[in-house]
């Protein structure tokens, strides 16, 4: 039994150093229930930038929309300001109060201590090392799959984490997914 309406739409955000295919076990599934599922391809540019390519997926949608956010697009999907959107679901995922930026929630705290030192490149871009992955992204992978997630790493722009948020529009359902064996990195 299915409990969305017929034109339901889950849109999967992926967060730093990934693209949408870091969701490929949770797409089938998801189909399998009749839910429309869109992974958000967002640039990695800036908040603002993420939170444009958000609203134009959003835009091919028509009836109600569950965001699913993961790791910094908790920032992302936060900044979502539509009306059909019901729910807001954060999967490890960083969720910034209003006016807030992503580097300061990561700085609440002390960092964890596998927490990768991370520094911009002289393009503006942060790079996960293959041993942050193996660390602080992936830590329960194989080597293999370390590896390619590596190769393939997608870099965030340091504008990412200096925008300052408009907070998570909380009039929408939130649910928050914590991960008890998860490490802090994006």
């Amino acid at each position: 039994m299915n409990a969305f309406p017929k034109d339901s739409a889950i849109i999967l955000v992926h967060g730093a150093w990934a693209d949408g295919s870091c969701w490929n076990n949770v797409i089938l599934p998801l189909q399998r229930h009749g839910l429309k599922v869109i992974c958000a391809p967002i640039p990695l540019s800036s908040l603002n930038d993420d939170s444009a390519a958000l609203r134009r997926v959003l835009e091919r949608t028509n009836g109600p929309v569950v965001l699913v956010g993961h790791a910094y697009a908790g920032a992302v999907i936060g900044a979502a300001d539509e009306t059909r959107v019901k729910s807001l679901v954060f999967v490890a995922a960083l969720a910034p109060d209003e006016g807030e930026t992503v580097s300061q929630v990561f700085y609440r705290g002390e960092p964890h201590p596998d927490a990768p030192k991370l520094t911009p490149d002289p393009h503006g871009l942060i790079w996960m090392p293959e041993e942050g992955f193996r660390r602080a992204v992936a830590h329960r992978a194989s080597a293999d799959h370390i590896s390619i997630m590596a190769a393939l790493q997608r870099p965030i722009a340091l504008k990412c984490i200096e925008d300052a948020s408009p907070g998570a529009r909380m009039e929408n359902e939130a649910i928050m997914v914590l991960a008890r064996r998860r490490r802090p990195h994006d």
